[in-house]
């Protein structure tokens, strides 16, 4: 892709995003939504394979469906209560609205089917953006409304969301649904949260796109698309394995890790709110993850396959670490003992 159309998108996904972040009114985060999905599809549709072209359709589809019932239910609201103020959404129908629009535009349960094919067709960074700075604007629009949305439905939709995203991790091969499920599961927890404390799911949000970020990146490096080209990359790039290892353990939520702190601070909000059965549900859901994290990280460190695998063979040589990736997962691994100054911050 040439190089100022490159620079054009992403200044225009840095402009959207900051327009929806900022706004107060339904309309200007409305006008930020569309500025980011008619920014990305031509980042999604570079390539020009098939694969590539239909995972743009679906996207626009998709999202201009979402806008459309985000600016229904804005529009719904102000035509009954006379307010266009992202906070004061009263009006129960609206409400129910905005939590599908939202949940469509984040890939929630039952909305999440466009999200693996979208990131299946798409390239490795395409899909670290789709998966992180795509999902910042409507996560602020949630935050902005969660006093306002129905916490059962939440809740309903987040223990579905993590139900969905462990169950059909589980026999995928190709990395980028791996992630695409795993993203759909964090969401879950995330929403569980959304209506007791915002700030927890914004704190939650910010280490999974931390995490999320470095295993990416490393994916990037190594080329690994799917699991077969994972298992013969640990005698090529040795580091770039064992970084991996430990993002998908902390990405898991695995105790010494980053990725632990969300999930505990979130069991404990949940218990202070007398939500235990659904503390208790959300968490042995996440052991379904847990698993295809583990299955991930065995063919990344461990395993040789005791057959030859239908890939070209590359040559030996190893490559220097990224600077990014190598400050990308030392956050992911090590944050967990500064939990009490995050705290403070948050």
């Amino acid at each position: 892709m040439n190089p100022q159309a490159k620079l054009i998108f992403v200044i225009s996904l840095l402009l959207g995003t900051t327009i929806t972040i900022s706004s107060n009114h339904w309309i200007m985060a409305w006008t930020g939504l569309e500025i980011n999905t008619l920014a990305v599809l031509p980042l999604i549709s570079k390539s020009h394979h098939p694969r590539a072209i239909e995972a743009a359709t679906k996207y626009f589809l998709v999202q201009a469906t979402a806008s459309a019932l985000v600016l229904f239910s804005s529009m719904t609201n102000a035509w009954y209560t006379g307010q266009w103020d992202i906070t004061q959404l009263t009006l129960p129908a609206a409400c129910l609205l905005m939590t599908a629009a939202i949940s469509m535009k984040l890939g929630l349960v039952p909305f999440h089917f466009w999200f693996p094919e979208v990131l299946q067709g798409s390239s490795l960074t395409t899909g670290l953006l789709l998966s992180t700075a795509m999902k910042l604007p409507p996560m602020a629009l949630l935050l902005m409304t969660s006093q306002s949305l129905n916490p059962a439905l939440l809740t309903t939709l987040a223990i579905l969301s993590a139900a969905v995203g462990g169950w059909m991790g589980l026999n995928q091969t190709q990395t980028r649904k791996i992630m695409a499920f795993s993203s759909i599961s964090h969401l879950g927890w995330m929403a569980i949260i959304t209506a007791y404390s915002p700030k927890l799911t914004l704190l939650n949000f910010y280490l999974y796109t931390v995490i999320t970020a470095a295993v990416f990146l490393t994916l990037n490096s190594m080329k690994a698309l799917k699991l077969s080209t994972l298992m013969t990359s640990w005698t090529k790039t040795p580091t770039l394995s064992a970084i991996l290892l430990l993002a998908l353990l902390s990405l898991a939520g695995l105790p010494p890790l980053t990725g632990f702190l969300p999930k505990w601070l979130i069991i404990q909000e949940l218990t202070k709110q007398d939500m235990i059965p659904a503390a208790i549900t959300i968490s042995l859901l996440s052991l379904l993850g847990l698993f295809f994290y583990l299955r991930l990280a065995y063919c990344a460190t461990i395993t040789l396959p005791p057959h030859t695998t239908n890939h070209m063979k590359q040559w030996h040589h190893t490559k220097p670490v990224n600077v990014s990736i190598a400050i990308l997962a030392t956050l992911s691994t090590m944050l967990l003992p500064i939990s009490p100054m995050i705290l403070t911050t948050i």
